[in-house]
């Protein structure tokens, strides 16, 4: 198994390295760490959560076109061309299926202790220092603006709804970043989450200060 995961993490590191920096190789490694981390306290299968975290951004919607299905279909035909046991690469690829946020109303599916873990080490990416250069990146990859008083956020209702969304970045935290902590599902994601989630927020106040002095 040892040998598929090398396979695996090859061939995404070489898909990933260069992108722009909210979804590229540096990304997919933290969320894999992170959630082997997680495993080590919370358990579950470490080869499982291994496959699901290098492989969770594989066809991400925000870049494929917005299919939020390809993911999972193609993480599944992958892992079957690398001789992966088929139960586990289906398991893999129900992972990546329910790892994307999809909205603020949008309720998180049901999955696996696995699955829980490589979602909360996703989520935990998002938030705190790092979650900040990542949503700022995005955005400029996007060719968002920074702030716009004048947008509110908007708490999505449908995942259609939240992928067509193209609001400034300061509503990205409103809208998904400043709502992951209370859905952290593993006790130990939880708790670090609380420190990045305040450190959000300590970012906003400042942000929103500045702002003011010249608007």
């Amino acid at each position: 198994m040892t040998h598929l995961i090398d396979q695996v993490a090859q061939l995404v590191e070489v898909k990933f390295t260069g992108l722009e920096g909210s979804h590229d190789w540096f990304h997919i490694k933290r969320v894999w760490q992170t959630a082997l981390c997680l495993q080590t306290i919370e358990g579950g299968n470490a080869d499982e959560i291994s496959l699901a975290a290098l492989l969770h951004d594989y066809s991400d919607h925000k870049y494929n076109g917005g299919d939020f299905d390809a993911g999972s279909r193609e993480v599944l035909n992958l892992l079957n061309q690398l001789n992966c046991p088929f139960e586990l690469a289906d398991r893999v690829a129900k992972i990546v299926q329910v790892v994307s946020y999809k909205g603020a109303l949008v309720s998180d599916e049901a999955t696996s202790i696995e699955g829980k873990i490589v979602r909360d080490a996703d989520r935990l990416d998002a938030i705190g220092a790092i979650g900040i250069a990542r949503a700022f990146s995005y955005g400029g990859c996007k060719e968002r603006p920074l702030y716009d008083p004048s947008i509110a956020p908007l708490l999505h209702a449908t995942k259609e709804e939240y992928a067509k969304s193209k609001s400034h970045t300061v509503n990205h935290f409103y809208e998904k970043l400043l709502l992951l902590k209370d859905r952290m599902e593993t006790v130990t994601a939880r708790s670090l989450a609380e420190e990045r989630h305040q450190f959000m927020l300590q970012f906003l106040a400042q942000f929103e200060q500045e702002w003011s002095l010249n608007h």
